[in-house]
């Protein structure tokens, strides 16, 4: 039948609504009222649990932890490339202190040599005080550049300490956000496995024809049933008008209604804006 819907937001719609049965079902579901009203209770635990789902993919907890993990990796590089380093400039320095030490006992030896009067060549003598000369400068370039190399090994041992102590801090930090990431996923699963045992237990108190119905549109739509209330659709949002709304309350008490917007479950009562005074009375009497 062909029924004028208003839009939530000011204006009119021309849609086609069946409230007896939708083109998605081959024959209409009939189901006691109350169980009808139960399908509220199931369609709120379904939403909580979708909330808590969401809730488990976008935790901030998980990108904190993330973001530990790659501050915590990129530190552990950083202090292996310092004790790389070091290791690397303790190498050089006892590289240059055996160079030195070697010139020194051959600048020894020489000068023994020179002091012993042993040389009586002129041109020895020569040759030898040249050599003297020679092994001087070279200890005095090396000991320049092992100054330089334990320089540098003391910046970068102290750059290492640093990177140690960053490390230490980055694991603590990594634990902390660790440790609630599990406290906020224990609430979740906390939330979750309630409501897994709500949503069994309402469903084992509903018609399986119902459930059934129920879950096949929330697979579809997200949602399987919602509160007709003052007139509106609570999942599509959608007001109905006057012409709809008669029909919704011609339709039988038992009769399973649906939104042809949106196709969820029609659940009626008093707030639903469809009853006459008298039944309004009626309700609230029971």
């Amino acid at each position: 039948m062909a029924i004028r819907r208003r839009a939530a937001v000011g204006g009119t719609v021309n849609v086609h609504v069946r409230i007896a049965a939708t083109t998605w079902e081959a024959h209409a579901v009939n189901a006691d009222p109350a169980a009808q009203r139960r399908l509220l209770d199931l369609a709120a635990v379904d939403a909580e649990l979708t909330r808590a789902a969401h809730r488990r993919r976008s935790l901030p907890e998980l990108v904190e932890v993330e973001r530990a993990d790659e501050s915590l990796q990129s530190a552990r590089d950083s202090v292996v490339a310092a004790e790389t380093a070091v290791s690397d400039l303790d190498r050089d320095i006892h590289k240059l202190e055996a160079e030195i030490e070697q010139v020194r006992t051959r600048e020894d030896r020489d000068r023994g040599l020179l002091d012993s009067g042993s040389i009586s060549s002129g041109k020895q003598l020569e040759d030898l005080q040249h050599e003297l000369a020679t092994l001087r400068r070279r200890q005095t370039v090396l000991e320049d550049e092992l100054l330089e190399v334990m320089e540098r090994r003391e910046a970068t041992a102290a750059d290492l300490e640093r990177g140690r102590v960053e490390l230490i801090d980055i694991e603590q930090r990594r634990l902390d956000a660790v440790r609630r990431r599990d406290e906020a996923l224990a609430d979740v699963a906390s939330i979750e496995e309630h409501g897994a045992l709500e949503r069994r237990v309402l469903i084992g108190e509903l018609p399986a024809d119902l459930v059934s119905l129920y879950e096949r549109i929330r697979a579809r739509n997200g949602t399987g049933a919602a509160l007709v209330r003052e007139g509106r659709c609570g999942a599509c949002r959608l007001e109905l008008d006057r012409t709809a709304i008669g029909h919704l309350r011609d339709a039988a008490s038992d009769e399973v209604v649906r939104c042809e917007e949106c196709g969820v479950v029609l659940v009626r009562t008093a707030e639903s804006g469809l009853s006459t005074p008298s039944d309004l009375s009626a309700e609230s009497g029971r």
